[in-house]
């Protein structure tokens, strides 16, 4: 698959790189923009269509698995299958020391990344068929100080999508994981709260230099 791909969903797609990577795909291709904050859903369809694209917005929680179940089976009726799936979602769950996790965000952590992957690797696979791409994007903080709820439960996801990329190799769909520079986002917000945000990658930018990688062939 080449940068040919008509049918793109993204999950994670309200805000930070999720949103800006749906208007770098949207020309020329139609996005399927899955996230939890509706207004943000339709503050990014808007600027989609204001530079000429389309875009269905799903405003879903990746964590109900009967959402994300009539999702993909709306997507199959619709469209018979999609080119591609940008997974960006995550839970940034809050820095703490490792004997002082907290059940609660623990439980939400696993709940997003590890959990709610799974699934929708399972959910999405069969629209991908052989053919399609997934992309997936890593984050070294496993194992970092004070980052156990999130860097645990990222490290575990990009295990399993590890998995499936070895899995598929051979046979489709093509799973391909890409690491961004450090930006602005939110969530980074939450880590760093007194970093000079003027030396991170500016989003939109990002977005621009992962684009060649996510469609190459």
């Amino acid at each position: 698959m080449t940068d040919t791909a008509k049918l793109v969903l993204i999950t994670g797609a309200s805000r930070g790189l999720g949103a800006a990577l749906a208007e770098a795909l949207a020309p020329g291709r139609h996005v399927i923009a899955v996230g939890r904050t509706t207004g943000a859903l339709e503050e990014l369809d808007d600027r989609i269509r204001a530079a000429g694209g389309q875009a269905t917005l799903a405003p879903m929680d990746i964590t109900v698995p009967e959402a994300m179940q009539q999702l993909c089976r709306s997507i199959h009726d619709r469209w018979g299958g999609i080119d591609m799936w940008v997974h960006t979602a995550i839970h940034a769950g809050p820095l703490a020391p490792a004997p002082h996790l907290a059940d609660k965000d623990l439980d939400r952590s696993i709940a997003v990344n590890l959990r709610a992957t799974a699934r929708l690797v399972s959910y999405v696979a069969p629209l991908l068929g052989q053919t399609g791409r997934a992309v997936f994007f890593d984050d070294p903080q496993g194992g970092e100080k004070f980052f156990g709820h999130y860097g645990s439960t990222k490290a575990a996801q990009m295990a399993l999508v590890r998995s499936w990329q070895a899995e598929s190799a051979r046979t489709g769909p093509e799973v391909r994981i890409l690491a961004p520079r450090p930006m602005p986002t939110s969530t980074r917000a939450r880590f760093f709260p007194g970093e000079d945000r003027a030396t991170l990658a500016d989003i939109r930018d990002e977005a621009a230099r992962l684009l060649p990688e996510i469609l190459k062939a």
